[in-house]
């Protein structure tokens, strides 16, 4: 675990093996970013024409390493692209310090200690250095030789200090505690999407959430096969039908206390995803042990809720299930009958995710929270649509909707609201069920959204969250984020329940 300190401390005197530093694009070229003015007035104010020499512009995700001044006690230092250096009177916007932050410590991969003197205006700056600092830092090794012995591994970055801050300041202090709970779970997550499904089955990750409740003080409950039978959970029942692995609906709950207002979150959990009998095509399955992330995300935010003693009841739902072929499995053209009471025509077993989603979505309305929101890695065609960066938003509430998109773009979490479109319904008509598990092709993501708030309670808000797109990433990292899962829309909820708590949004 990567350690975290603010340090008031001077960057010549730092025993560290990197002192990281900013740099921007500037009209005539790089300029030294705040935070690194001891450091460029040790190369005699000439730490950018140097890093221009050596071919570094400034430009984002830019990493330049040069010897450290004489006298400095840590022997290299690294200057890292902010991209464009702001306008007069502006400073670097949070997401750009998260993103060097990132890269820094991705450069640093294998170092004990690397001070960071990047642009620290505020608190806020600070958190969001660390923030970024401590998800570049991370690393899923576990399953290789070196990841057995830490003396051949290379190991994540060990120790960061962020130079600038104010230890003793009562809001330096909350940002850098709410960093390290918050990328600690979203890290969490991230080990969760990334492991492999035969470690990690329904019944598996069901115990994670359930040893994370003991930990943390929550309350967990976990609705097995039998249980769902009784509960007339078909939909999960369903897609879990084909495994020798059988299903849960895990419920996990903090508390603040009565009276406050209270979200409810629900994970789409397919921990793998064949496509059933509408089995997927070679080249679409080796992937699909990320068909959990959604689960993961709303795990991770119901546990940094607690940790942070948030002020607003959070309830999880984790609907999890894998999806197989077999002589058990749903076949399309059979007829599910959902919690809610709905029936379902499963024209297509791989389009499963809105089916487990639907129960646990109708089960936590029985609740009436004051909002429902999913997560769900639900859609190529919201891939499609939005690329392998942005997730979708779609709300039966427009203000709700731009306030999740609000929060996404706040927190750096790229989304971008989507419309429901009514006349799109009409194409899940089914001749004998209520409703079809599939309409359109064209706007198949809005489709599955529309699906979905056939299965949200009367009068309760409620906004779904497909992360197709940034769940998993399949090419190289980038900023903080890195190959393979990356926890996206943890950082969504968290702040949505932050603001919730605070008032913010009604």
């Amino acid at each position: 675990m990567t350690a975290l300190t603010l340090s008031t401390a001077a960057a010549a005197g730092l025993r560290a093996d990197a002192i990281v530093v900013g740099i921007a694009k500037g009209a005539a070229g790089p300029v030294v970013a705040p935070g690194a003015e001891a450091v460029d007035k040790a190369y005699d104010g000439n730490l950018a024409s140097v890093l221009e020499t050596l071919g570094a512009s400034g430009a984002e995700g830019e990493v330049t390493k040069v010897p450290a001044p004489s006298g400095f006690k840590a022997p290299v230092v690294l200057a890292v692209g902010l991209g464009s250096e702001p306008e007069k009177d502006e400073i670097f916007e949070a997401e750009a310090l998260r993103r060097a932050a990132g890269v820094a410590s991705r450069a640093l991969s294998g170092s004990k200690k690397a001070a960071f003197a990047l642009p620290v205006q505020d608190a806020e700056d600070a958190g969001a250095i660390a923030e970024g600092a401590l998800l570049g830092a991370y690393s899923f090794d576990a399953y290789k030789e070196s990841g057995k012995d830490p003396k051949n591994a290379k190991a994540p970055l060990a120790e960061i200090a962020i130079l600038g801050g104010k230890p003793r300041d009562k809001a330096y202090k909350a940002e850098i505690e709410r960093a390290l709970a918050l990328t600690e779970e979203l890290n969490r997550a991230r080990d969760l999407i990334n492991t492999p499904p035969n470690d990690l089955n329904p019944e598996a990750f069901a115990a994670v959430a359930t040893a994370a409740g003991k930990e943390h003080g929550l309350k967990v409950q976990v609705l097995d096969v039998k249980a769902l039978e009784k509960g007339g959970y078909g939909g999960i029942l369903g897609v879990g039908a084909g495994s020798a692995s059988g299903p849960r609906l895990v419920k996990i709950s903090y508390s603040a206390g009565r009276g406050k207002k209270h979200l409810a979150f629900v994970g789409k959990g397919i921990t793998y995803d064949s496509g059933g009998i509408s089995l997927k095509p070679a080249g679409h399955n080796e992937t699909m042990k990320c068909d959990m992330a959604g689960a993961a995300a709303v795990f991770a935010a119901v546990v940094t809720a607690a940790r942070l003693k948030l002020d607003v009841n959070v309830t999880g739902w984790l609907a999890l299930a894998e999806n197989m072929p077999s002589g058990s499995a749903t076949r399309p053209g059979d007829v599910l009958r959902m919690y809610s009471g709905k029936t379902v025509e499963v024209l297509n077993t791989d389009a499963e995710g809105r089916l487990v989603l639907a129960d646990a979505i109708a089960k936590a309305s029985e609740e009436t929270p004051d909002a429902i929101v999913d997560v769900a890695t639900l859609t190529g065609a919201m891939v499609l649509a939005l690329g392998n960066r942005t997730f979708g938003i779609m709300a039966n509430d427009d203000a709700f909707r731009t306030s999740i998109h609000e929060v996404a773009e706040e927190v750096g979490e790229p989304a971008w609201p989507m419309p429901l479109p009514a006349h799109l319904v009409k194409g899940m008509d089914s001749p004998t069920a209520d409703i079809a598990n599939m309409g359109e092709r064209m706007g198949g993501g809005l489709v599955a959204g529309l699906f979905l708030k056939e299965f949200v309670g009367e009068g309760i808000t409620w906004a779904h969250l497909d992360i197709a797109g940034p769940a998993f990433n399949e090419g190289g990292p980038f900023g903080y984020t890195p190959k393979g899962g990356t926890g996206s829309a943890v950082r969504t909820l968290v702040r949505l329940a932050e603001r919730t708590a605070a008032g913010d949004l009604g």
